[in-house]
């Protein structure tokens, strides 16, 4: 196989991908070891170190996994969504700051996706779902956490609310939702926003899925959503004033 790209990046980057597709097409199998550097080297027709860079990309990306030893060397990796959180996080927190993505939008999108999660959660919602809701409304309450902690505490509640729903799939995508836009907004409204409120909207969704009422928590999801957007366009308002101009609509 011979290639026309003439740096060793582009060399690496090319080879990563045909052994992704191959892995993603089921050519190569989960745990399965991939030939040797010397081997891919001569298959792909490059330099070994090209090759050793192409490896690092897909580990990076926990495509494969490397063991030392005798019976070493690269394998496909049984990639699971927990695994892929992380990235899916970093992703969207990127996404969020280079794009210059605006709070009604993040909002939005952010709220829309959450919703989905509630009548799952209604019905499946275990008992350390709402144990973990339940620690972070008491942790919320406590009148000496710091707006850092309470911020953390916050994304912490809303994680177990995605969690309750009981869905991988879900969990995944809404990884970076909870944990990339949540933090966005608090940033944006720690300042303004009434503390007892969250926590009594927090205790409102944690009572209906307890009581296996997806529309009261559904309910309560929406006075919080309102509740936010409200005190950001409020924000909003004040900083155009204090700048002497017109407050957005």
């Amino acid at each position: 196989m011979t290639y026309d790209l003439n740096t060793e990046g582009e060399l690496s980057a090319q080879i990563a991908a045909a052994i992704r597709d191959a892995i993603v097409a089921g050519r190569l199998i989960v745990d399965e070891r991939l030939p040797s550097e010397a081997e891919l080297a001569e298959q792909f027709e490059v330099s070994r170190p090209t090759v050793r860079e192409a490896l690092k990309r897909l580990a990076a990306q926990n495509l494969i996994r490397t063991q030392r030893g005798a019976t070493g060397g690269a394998f496909v990796n049984r990639l699971r969504y927990e695994d892929a959180y992380g990235q899916q996080i970093t992703t969207s927190t990127l996404l969020l700051s280079m794009n210059e993505v605006d709070f009604d939008t993040a909002c939005e999108a952010r709220y829309a996706l959450e919703r989905a999660c509630v009548p799952l959660a209604a019905l499946r919602r275990g008992a350390d779902h709402l144990a973990a809701m339940r620690a972070e409304i008491h942790r919320q309450a406590q009148p000496g956490l710091s707006d850092e902690s309470f911020c953390a505490s916050d994304v912490a509640f809303h994680r177990a609310l995605v969690d309750a729903a009981g869905n991988p799939v879900l969990s995944y995508h809404l990884a970076g939702a909870v944990e990339a836009m949540q933090p966005l907004m608090n940033m944006i409204t720690f300042t303004a926003r009434s503390r007892q409120r969250i926590v009594d909207l927090h205790t409102a969704i944690a009572d209906a899925l307890e009581a296996g009422e997806a529309s009261r928590a559904e309910m309560a999801l929406a006075d919080l959503a309102a509740y936010t957007v409200a005190l950001a366009r409020d924000l909003r308002a004040r900083r155009a004033t204090r700048h002497g101009a017109a407050p957005a609509g």
